[in-house]
């Protein structure tokens, strides 16, 4: 898995809310994000320049974050992220630190490879599941998880339940379909002359 630098500066939490919904404002308002890394015994709340999450947010890979907190270096993955409504603009991002021994909850994005019997004979082969989410320990997680599709015939699925990769436990519903072959009208058309 790949590795990005993110720098962060510690903040301090107010006692009341609504100072601390006046201190988030002011950060939001400076183009800060604010963020919290869980799993370290103590959270640590700490802020981040928006331009900073910009790699780490809009890519289709994922990243092992080596956080530097005011000089003190963590490692960490993103667990949530949290946008605004309307602006799309990034409001929170929580990030839990890795513990090498201890297994971690990922989302890993599926690349699909070879090209479907169903393809061939007319169909339209779908991606229904982008990403699957895996339990492991983090140094065993890939960047992507390859599904084979070659022998996707017409009409046919591959879920979830049907695949298995060393290392890792997969967390999604057994029966939840990953890719599809679907019948096209020109599929349909053919299996029908061929029918006659």
């Amino acid at each position: 898995m790949k590795s990005i630098e993110i720098k962060g500066t510690a903040r301090t939490i107010a006692e009341r809310s609504s100072e601390q919904a006046r201190a988030l404002k002011a950060i939001r308002k400076d183009n800060g994000v604010p963020c919290v890394l869980y799993g370290a015994g103590e959270n640590i709340h700490f802020t981040v320049p928006a331009e900073g999450l910009r790699n780490l947010v809009y890519t289709p890979h994922i990243y092992v974050v080596d956080l530097v907190i005011d000089g003190k270096k963590v490692n960490a993955i993103m667990k949530d992220i949290q946008f605004h409504p309307v602006k799309d603009t990034i409001l929170h991002v929580d990030f839990y630190q890795i513990d090498e021994a201890k297994p971690i909850v990922m989302e890993v994005p599926v690349q699909l490879e070879g090209l479907a019997e169903g393809v061939k004979a007319g169909g339209k082969l779908t991606l229904q599941m982008r990403k699957l989410k895996v339990k492991a320990l983090y140094n065993v997680i890939p960047e992507k998880l390859s599904v084979n599709v070659s022998h996707l015939g017409l009409g046919k699925t591959v879920k979830v339940g049907e695949l298995s990769y060393e290392g890792l436990e997969l967390l999604n519903a057994k029966e939840a379909v990953v890719c599809a072959v679907k019948l096209t009208r020109a599929a349909r058309g053919a299996a029908a002359a061929a029918a006659n």
